[in-house]
């Protein structure tokens, strides 16, 4: 087969930014799979990364040669040890600081406000990670202080999904997201969203905050999309993938 063959262009050389295009479809291949996805047929890799099962199957061969994938006996293919080696090497040098902070920094930089990492101890939230806004008027919350879980968004987050009963946290859980005027300080208002971990396991919740008087409801409604996709950029790098954020909206029958 010629390289005008496959419909993503050559398998061969580099990818016009630096990179080089077997190594980048080797890893859309591994990429692929998934915790619900442990398994999968040669024209569903295909499918998943838009490569041509003739290239797939090539790069599946030379990745099962190293381990990094295993054939089974009906001819589908699942991750092999060496790849699980890698996932262990990421989970044991993990540091939440430096995975959480630049998201948050960029959230920042994208709403203009204050953003917050809390997550879950006991019947409290603790602020794990904050990023302060650029504004000289803001919400100030000092790293590791530790508020209530049932006033203000970060804390109703949690509670929403940790499987908390109630009209409330089900329209929560319905939108992916809740906003908070004035609930534990007056004049501060904050959109929250949740963070997940590996087979979604909550880990907290994510925030922007500052005065109500800059963040009316019409304003953290505008927002709202932008922090949901903030908390969803976040949870695919603590659970170590790549798979895109979902809107928010969307129906919802989720509990743990």
């Amino acid at each position: 087969m010629n390289a005008n063959s496959d419909p993503k262009g050559a398998s061969k050389g580099d990818d016009g930014a630096g990179g080089v295009i077997a190594v980048t479809r080797a890893l859309r291949v591994l990429e692929a799979f998934g915790v619900n996805d442990p398994q999968l047929s040669l024209a569903e890799l295909s499918r998943r990364t838009g490569i041509h099962k003739t290239t797939v199957l090539r790069l599946a061969r030379t990745l099962a040669a190293d381990n990094y994938l295993v054939q089974k006996e009906d001819g589908s293919w699942r991750l092999g040890r060496a790849a699980g080696w890698l996932g262990a090497c990421y989970q044991a040098t993990f540091n939440v600081q430096e995975v959480v902070e630049p998201v948050l920094r960029e959230l920042t930089i994208k709403t203009g406000e204050s953003a917050s990492f809390y997550v879950r101890e006991g019947q409290q939230r603790t602020c794990l990670v904050r990023v302060e806004g650029p504004q000289a008027i803001r919400h100030h919350v000092r790293i590791g202080a530790a508020l209530p879980l049932d006033s203000g968004s970060p804390g109703r987050v949690i509670l929403a999904f940790s499987g908390e009963p109630g009209e409330l946290y089900e329209m929560i859980r319905r939108r992916g997201f809740h906003l908070s005027l004035g609930e534990r300080e007056a004049e501060v208002s904050s959109v929250s969203a949740p963070v997940f971990g590996l087979h979604w396991r909550l880990l907290g919740s994510m925030c922007i905050s500052g005065p109500t008087s800059r963040l009316s409801e019409e304003r953290l409604l505008e927002l709202a999309q932008t922090v949901v996709d903030a908390a969803n950029k976040l949870s695919y790098a603590m659970a170590g993938s790549q798979r895109p954020a979902m809107q928010i909206e969307r129906p919802s029958t989720w509990h743990p």
